[in-house]
């Protein structure tokens, strides 16, 4: 472990109480300014130093509930909006549990009003302490290298090549990739050690003998060097273990998405939606009416049928970018033309590898369309599909028909769940990764389902959609 990695993550202990200090004392100062309630009826009356005393006994209870989240990990891989939600979290259980003890200790204050800015402030207070420890570490190792984790990739698989381009990409995630083996050879393992440095290895091929493995395994137990492996489709798949007939089973979970956690999706999906549709409603009237204006000729939504959960064919509803008499809907009467332009198009323009295409400079897009298309616009009719129950907030990308057709079997899994508008395919690189990548992603969103993780990608999509797509036109 990095010392600069053991100094943040120490130094989060004392940012985080000094931050609810600062929140309590807010709450308390707010309180006492009448004009800014709008009254001043205050039922309890208390000094600052007899509060400042209740928090001193509060505040370390809140940094253990803390430490139990996960708010004290090490790394510097640590994503924002995750954070956010975990001080969110631990904050609210502090706030029902203390709720209850001043319920049952009547000595303490019972101010409602400070109870609960204690509690916002406090959020807001060190989400932003947080944060600003998080850049001034990742500005460190960006800029100075202070914590760079230095990797040695064994195997030179295409998996190896993807995590090394990634990496280089991705500086923040604090990795830097010193040397890339073929096989697990010791020696020369140890030859890298000693001229460039290995704190952490990860092997990319999973079928290598046990033997050398587990020669790998001591060689960095010995050293203190990190080791991980990708593992294959059957060692990542959850495992649950029951018993029958006094026989050990070990079943493999296809996803959390049953029972509860289908009725927990289905409900966090339709009030999103509605909020969703309700927020961004005089958007949607602002662009159906450039779109009206620029072509006049065809319907402001285009209705393109798409396959979805279990295989059933739904009508995918997006707003009309392309000029009428290419737009590939049977409404239109040029249908027939307008698909064979399209398969010219995907022919001589694809970008992506794959069942999946898409169509670089794009002649058929108005200019309204080129815009609202850029910045993912188009889509926001669809939180309508997910009222209906088509569609997910989150989940893989509905494909057309034609798509799917040149699925192979295993690609199949992205149809036992609702598509979604969003996922984590999208907000790692939109339209820019290859199928195989995204369908990855997918994978482990259908495997490890949660509603955090829900709201969590909803919250990264907004930021994502900030960026161009390396395949826009």
């Amino acid at each position: 472990m990095k010392r600069s990695e053991l100094f943040f993550s120490g130094i989060q202990v004392p940012v985080d109480f000094f931050m609810m200090i600062l929140a309590a004392t807010t709450a308390y100062w707010i309180r006492n300014i009448p004009e800014a309630l709008l009254f001043n009826n205050r039922l309890y009356e208390f000094s600052y130093g007899d509060y400042i005393k209740v928090m001193l006994i509060i505040i370390p209870f809140l940094l253990v509930i803390f430490a139990f989240e996960g708010l004290y990990n090490i790394r510097t891989t640590r994503k924002f909006w995750r954070e956010a939600w975990r001080v969110f979290r631990a904050l609210s259980i502090g706030l029902v549990i203390i709720i209850v003890v001043i319920f049952l200790q009547n000595e303490w204050f019972a101010s409602r009003f400070i109870i609960l800015a204690s509690w916002i402030f406090a959020t807001l207070y060190v989400v932003l302490g947080r944060s600003f420890l998080l850049f001034a570490q990742r500005w460190l190792l960006i800029t100075k290298g202070i914590g760079v984790h230095r990797v040695l990739l064994i195997n030179g698989s295409k998996k190896t090549k993807f995590f090394h381009r990634f990496l280089q990409k991705m500086p923040k995630l604090g990795y830097k990739v010193v040397d890339i083996t073929q096989m697990i050879d010791l020696q020369k393992i140890k030859e890298i050690r000693k001229h460039k440095g290995v704190d952490e290895i990860i092997l990319c091929d999973p079928s290598a003998p046990d033997d050398l493995q587990e020669k790998l395994i001591d060689y960095c137990s010995i050293h203190n060097i990190a080791y991980s492996y990708i593992p294959t489709s059957m060692q990542a798949s959850k495992i649950q273990i029951r018993t029958l007939g006094g026989e050990p089973l070990f079943e493999v979970a296809h996803t959390p998405l049953d029972g509860w956690g289908k009725i927990l999706k289905r409900s966090f999906d339709i009030a999103g939606s509605l909020g969703l549709i309700f927020i961004t409603a005089p958007i949607m009237f602002f662009i159906a009416i450039l779109i009206k204006w620029e072509d006049p000729s065809g319907p402001i939504i285009f209705k393109n049928e798409r396959i979805g959960a279990d295989g059933k064919k739904f009508f995918l509803y997006k707003f009309r970018y392309m000029k009428w008499k290419y737009s590939t809907s049977r409404e239109n009467p040029d249908y027939k033309e307008a698909l064979a332009f399209e398969k010219k198009l995907i022919e001589e323009r694809n970008t992506r590898k794959g069942p999946i295409y898409k169509i670089k400079d794009d002649p058929r897009k108005t200019s309204i369309g080129k815009r609202i298309e850029k910045y993912s616009l188009d889509e926001l009719p669809q939180f309508f599909n997910v009222l209906r129950g088509d569609m997910s907030l989150v989940g893989p990308r509905p494909h057309q028909e034609r798509e799917v057709e040149k699925y192979r079997e295993y690609h199949r899994r992205l149809l036992t769940i609702k598509p979604g508008i969003t996922g984590m395919a999208q907000v790692s690189g939109r339209s820019d990764l290859d199928f195989e990548d995204e369908y990855r992603f997918d994978l482990f969103y259908i495997e490890n389902w949660s509603l955090p993780l829900d709201i969590t990608l909803c919250f990264k999509t907004v930021g994502v959609l900030a960026g161009k797509r390396k395949n826009h036109s």
